[in-house]
């Protein structure tokens, strides 16, 4: 997984299309459109195929699971 600071290197970011689950992509690609999608927290390219995982709906998901081990 490649992680890059949340902001865009700079705004040429107008003309690279959105990063999306199931694109195929090159390295250098899937790279280049991630650093520019400033929305995305977390997206892995695996074998060529780009996933993009789901925006947390639940601010504190795993509280519940937590409380009953605890």
């Amino acid at each position: 997984m490649v992680r890059y600071s949340p902001h865009p290197p700079s705004n040429t970011t107008q003309n690279i299309p959105p990063l999306e689950s199931g694109d195929r992509l090159s390295r250098p690609e899937f790279e280049r459109r991630y650093a520019a999608a400033s929305q995305i927290k977390k997206a892995e390219l695996i074998e060529g195929i780009v996933y993009v995982a789901s925006p947390l709906r639940f601010v504190h998901h795993a509280e519940p699971h937590s409380r009953l081990h605890g």
